[in-house]
């Protein structure tokens, strides 16, 4: 299912992954570690592949569209997370005085 969300989202999201977690996502999936690490905004196509992440200019680093949320998916489940960016709204207390 495609994604979208900022690059600059993209990038927190696998900076909060624990050591190993790119060989280990990986692994699970078949691929190189260079391919994941490419998914995340990196460019080694030299080693790694390019797959199904479309990134435009814009604000906080530019809008990033994945196509396949695959490699998103397995971040998440490494990190205990439903979903991210997780949003936080504030609530907001009436006054009755």
């Amino acid at each position: 299912m495609a994604r979208t969300l900022t690059f600059n989202e993209l990038r927190a999201l696998k900076d909060k992954l624990p050591d190993g977690s790119i060989h280990r996502i990986a692994e699970e999936l078949g691929l190189k570690p260079e391919t994941v690490r490419n998914y995340f905004g990196g460019y080694n196509y030299k080693e790694g592949k390019s797959i199904g992440v479309h990134i435009e200019p814009g604000p906080d680093g530019g809008i990033v569209v994945l196509d396949d949320s695959t490699i998103f998916d397995k971040a998440l489940s490494i990190l205990g997370l439903e979903d991210y960016p997780v949003y936080q709204t504030e609530s907001v207390e009436e006054d009755n005085e």
